[in-house]
């Protein structure tokens, strides 16, 4: 189900909704093709096993969402943009966004140059600015992403209901000039960092969708922690699930896998986007390509498909389905009257 729900039991990473990386899309910029977008999703509105709204408040103050750039081939990020969140208080919320080049990239930390601050969107008008030739958005939208992961746990057996079509995602979208990344190919990925007792500790983070399904327990954990450049040791774990789910032979379990990691999304601007040859777009069908590598083509499909309600225009996602006070009242009512709005 992509990343969605990537903690512990079909949860949350560290019990906390607003660090679990739904998806991430890349793209060129369908209005002007010498630009690229950029689309991390986090924060589900609703969790699944227990169907529940989770909390109004976007984004976590205590977090960085990032955008990590790998432009020469080996797996560590050498561009960064970095985004911090203002304390959530009288239902509002700021953001910043940085960006941090070189060695600097591949660490974790609030360096970086700033490129610009303003409000996070928590209602269905899109607030949008530009600054340095980079246009961005964060806020809440529609989420884009389409499955129906219940006939996925119920072992494969699809209704072509799709959990998503009136759900919610906060999404962190960016838009910028191929020259500012390099104008060559590149690989990406996005990442949630929290702060633990004083220190970083990275929560979340992904490319592909739904490469956390292969993976329980500890190792689960351990991967989460991982940086893409040491993932070649998941390998033989990932193998082992294609065996398990596909039955596959041990020997193309092996190959298979090995063409997953690193995690990492790779995308060429100059051609279209889609998924899984180069980049991801907001309609490419990720999880029928998943479930046949699943299960070595026993299902080829959850038969859903993309949504009606995208854009064409930046930042590309629909509105919210749930407006802010609807959201408020639900969580409020859920909670018994919790001061969800910090004011």
């Amino acid at each position: 189900m992509s990343h969605h729900y990537s903690g512990p039991n079909v949860g949350f990473p560290r019990g906390d909704a607003r660090l679990d990386l739904t998806d991430l899309y890349a793209f060129p910029s369908p209005a002007d093709a010498s630009r690229l977008v950029l689309i991390m999703n986090v924060h589900p509105s609703f969790s699944l096993l227990a169907p529940e709204a989770t909390m109004p408040e976007p984004f976590s103050a205590d977090a960085i969402y990032e955008f990590k750039i790998d432009t020469n081939g080996d797996a560590v990020a050498d561009i960064a943009y970095r985004v911090r969140f203002s304390a959530f208080e009288n239902g509002k919320q700021t953001a910043v966004l940085r960006r941090v080049e070189g060695a600097e990239a591949a660490e974790t930390g609030d360096a970086g140059r700033l490129i610009e601050e303003w409000p996070v969107s928590m209602d269905r008008e899109a607030l949008v600015v530009e600054a340095e030739d980079h246009r961005f958005f964060a806020g809440w939208r529609s989420d884009p992403f389409f499955f129906d992961p219940i006939g996925a746990i119920n072992d494969f057996h699809f209704s072509g209901k799709d959990n998503f079509i009136d759900k919610d995602v906060c999404s962190i979208v960016l838009e910028l000039p191929r020259s500012a990344l390099g104008a060559k190919p590149f690989g990406v990925w996005a990442r949630t960092v929290d702060v633990a007792n004083g220190s970083w500790i990275q929560a979340d983070r992904g490319a592909k969708p739904s490469q956390s399904i292969f993976l329980t327990g500890d190792a689960s954990a351990d991967y989460q922690a991982s940086e893409p450049a040491g993932d070649s040791r998941f390998i033989p774990i990932f193998a082992h699930s294609l065996e398990h789910t596909g039955g596959y032979a041990p020997v193309d379990a092996m190959r298979l896998a090995a063409t997953l990691l690193p995690d990492i999304l790779h995308f060429d601007p100059a051609l279209p986007a889609s998924y899984p040859g180069n980049g991801r777009a907001l309609t490419d069908d990720v999880l029928d390509h998943f479930l046949s590598l699943l299960t070595n083509g026993r299902v080829k499909s959850d038969g859903v498909g993309p949504h009606w309600d995208l854009l064409a225009e930046f930042p590309y996602l629909g509105p919210p389905h749930t407006a802010a006070a609807e959201r408020f009242k639900a969580y409020e009512a859920l909670h018994g009257g919790s001061n969800a709005r910090k004011d």
